[in-house]
């Protein structure tokens, strides 16, 4: 079997892997029927009435249920299915409508159990306590997370703030390097300064809704325009001409000016952190590795090895939340290392990066592969930092 084809096959348990951890997190659309089909059980959730249907005499069997959950409140509900003992959630069904009903199946284990009813403007409503039998033997247990808060993520977007806080004079005094080449009519020096300051940027990535509009004057892809980083790059690579360079780096320095002296009161929204790792790599993916970002320097590699340092980076503040939420925590930080690892095979020992254009085609695919496997395993970590109210 190839490695492409190996890496396939691995792809496909991973989806499933993430297809069982994402059903805690997936939304369950509510439907409008007046009854629940044959072999549901009918739960009713409202202010008075939350869980009540399921479990007689306060029991109920192990193994597989599915729910017919009926919204008997006059505004929309969130319902969750919670084990009391360890307070992980098995169900979380969004946005259920007044009146609307919501289905959903899941597989419990022993335990205490109970619906709570979370209605958008009023306190949660906790719902009888079940006691679960035994699941049949061989049973696929459907697994639980607890809830991950806004609150719990605040101090993860505050440490991330500060780490980019620290890199952004970094990056202005390497900006500023270019244009002094520039002015100087050193090409070799401004292409080599260039390079330095643009992959410091591209490990920000988690930052970028933070920075507005400066971002994308910064680092806006080459077919939007060229500004910032991409309008230095093409006189420099090009043209070959650093002369042509000194307006545009001028320029790019007072970019970074202008985000420096905004970003303090810019904020990075806790509710974003789970999405951000992942979002880089499928940037990396989707716009890098097809050569959208390329302005002639060629250096696509570089910028996904600058993309992986960045996601590294925007996942090391959930390292808390997700220990003990995510078993694939250790195998995503893996994978990303190893596909750092794959890209810098690219790079000479002068520093000088392999253009994308020269890879072969086994190659190309051996980094797209490796690219996707890292973005399959972060999948879970934007739904489990998905934030949820605490039941």
């Amino acid at each position: 079997m190839s490695q492409r084809a190996r890496l396939t096959a691995l792809f496909g348990v991973l989806a499933a892997v993430v297809a069982v951890v994402i059903v805690l997190a997936v939304a369950v659309r509510p439907a409008a029927v007046n009854a629940a089909p044959s072999g549901e059980i009918a739960v009713t959730a409202g202010m008075d009435d939350c869980g009540d249907g399921w479990g007689s005499g306060g029991t109920a069997p192990g193994g597989t249920a599915a729910f017919d959950v009926d919204n008997t409140t006059v505004g929309g509900i969130e319902v969750y299915l919670q084990a009391l003992d360890t307070h992980k959630v098995y169900l979380d069904l969004e946005s259920i409508g007044a009146g609307a009903h919501a289905h959903a199946r899941v597989t419990l284990g022993s335990g205490r159990y109970r619906f709570v009813c979370l209605p958008a403007d009023a306190d949660p409503v906790r719902g009888p306590t079940v006691a679960v039998g035994p699941a049949p033997r061989g049973s696929a247990l459907t697994p639980g997370i607890v809830p991950v808060t806004r609150t719990d993520l605040i101090p993860a977007a505050q440490a991330y703030g500060a780490w980019v806080a620290s890199r952004l004079p970094a990056l202005r005094q390497q900006a500023a390097a270019v244009a002094a080449d520039a002015e100087e009519g050193d090409l070799a020096a401004a292409r080599r300064d260039w390079l330095t300051a643009h992959t410091t940027y591209e490990t920000l990535g988690a930052a970028y809704d933070a920075f507005g509009e400066i971002g994308d004057e910064i680092d806006g892809l080459p077919g939007h325009g060229l500004t910032g980083f991409h309008a230095v790059e093409a006189p420099l690579f090009t043209a070959g001409s650093a002369s042509a360079a000194v307006g545009p780096a001028q320029q790019l320095v007072a970019d970074i000016d202008q985000l420096i002296a905004a970003f303090p009161s810019a904020q990075i929204d806790p509710g974003d952190m789970g999405l951000r790792a992942h979002e880089i790599v499928e940037d990396a993916l989707r716009d890098v590795l097809a050569g959208a970002a390329d302005a002639g320097s060629g250096t696509e590699l570089a910028t996904i090895d600058a993309n992986l340092s960045g996601a590294a980076q925007a996942l090391a503040p959930l390292d808390g939340i997700l220990a003990s939420r995510y078993p694939g925590l250790a195998a995503t930080q893996q994978s990303i290392a190893a596909t750092q690892k794959l890209v810098e095979g690219f790079r000479g020992a002068d520093g000088t990066w392999t253009r994308l254009s020269a890879l072969t085609t086994a190659q190309r695919e051996h980094v797209d592969a490796a690219l996707s496997e890292t973005a399959e395993l972060l999948a879970p970590v934007a739904a489990i930092c998905d934030p949820r109210r605490d039941p």
